[in-house]
Order: C-alpha cells, then structure tokens, then sequence
C-alpha cells in the first residue's frame, strides 16, 4: 500500500512542476504577442496582464511542488565528510538530489518572478532586454520535478533501511551459493 501511495505523491509532484513548466512557457508565449520596441540590447514594451497571470500561477505551483516533496520526503542531511562516507548509497543520493532540488527551485523561482514581475500593471519597461526568462524558468521546472521526485524515492528508500536495518532477504531474492 505504501508503494502505491509513494508511486502516487511522485506523480504528484511531477504533474505540479509540469504544469508549472507550461504556464512558465505560456507566460513566455503571452509575453511575446504584447507590442514593443527593439534597438540592438535596449527594447521597450508594454506589460502583458495575462503573462503576469501565468506566471504567477507558474510559481505557485513551483512552491507546491517543492513543499510536498519536502513535507512528505521528510529531511535527509549528512552533516559531516565522515557521515557522507558511511552513508547508504540511498541516503547519498537523497542528499545530493535534495540539494539539486534546492538549487533549482532558487533559480526557476527567481526567473519566474522576475518575468512576472516584468509584466506587471504597473511597470512600462525601457531598458535593457530580458528574453525568455519566463520559458528558461518553465524549463527548470521540469528539472526540479525530476530532482524533487528522486530526492522524494531515494528519501523513502532511506527510511525504508532506517525502519528495518536487519531484515533479512525476502526468499526469492535470497543469493545463490557458489
């Protein structure tokens, strides 16, 4: 039953990042149809309110994605070079995708708003371009759903070994003698 529910919350997590990365891209997309004006680096463009609505929604979503593989993951840290060397390959790897994770998330996330926050009511923008933030963002949603579902299994796994340190070989997967 667990298996299942894990299979579930991995898929989850995948479909927040997805949708995610497709507003980021449909922001992009919204951002481009608005009229402006471009001379060399310099462009000046009117905000696009239904840009700024997408990516917002985008980096919800984002957020969402990341809370719930990390409430639901719980936390795997190795504090020290020697912990890192007696550690499980499992407990390895769920350090290293939760750090990815967490790199990836910081920087989707200040794409995403950085593009939002271009496309606000508010602001007229004369200045130097800033092309496809909103898609590179979209993009990096897909790689954190990929880091924060492996961080999510490896997490488990460990818990998994943590639970039952000495459980013994299930009988069909018991080795061979030579």
């Amino acid at each position: 039953m667990a298996r299942n529910m894990d299979f579930l919350v991995c898929l989850f997590i995948m479909a927040l990042d997805i949708i995610a990365g497709v507003l980021g891209i449909q922001a992009e997309v919204a951002q481009n149809k608005v009229q402006n004006l471009r001379v060399w680096i310099f462009e000046c463009r009117d905000p696009s309110y239904e840009a700024f609505k997408l990516g917002l929604a985008a980096v919800v979503m984002l957020c969402l994605a990341h809370i719930v593989a990390n409430l639901l993951a719980g936390c795997i840290f190795i504090s020290s070079k020697e912990e890192l060397d007696r550690a499980s390959s499992n407990k390895q790897l769920a350090a290293a995708s939760l750090i990815m994770s967490w790199i990836m998330l910081g920087i989707a996330f200040i794409l995403l708003i950085s593009g939002t926050l271009n496309n606000s009511k508010s602001r007229n923008n004369c200045g130097i371009s800033h092309q496809r933030q909103l898609s590179i963002g979209g993009i990096l949603c897909f790689i954190h759903g990929l880091f924060a579902v492996a961080y999510y299994i490896s997490a488990a796994a460990v818990f998994r070994e943590e639970r039952n340190p000495h459980q013994p070989p299930k009988p069909d997967q018991q080795p061979i003698p030579a």
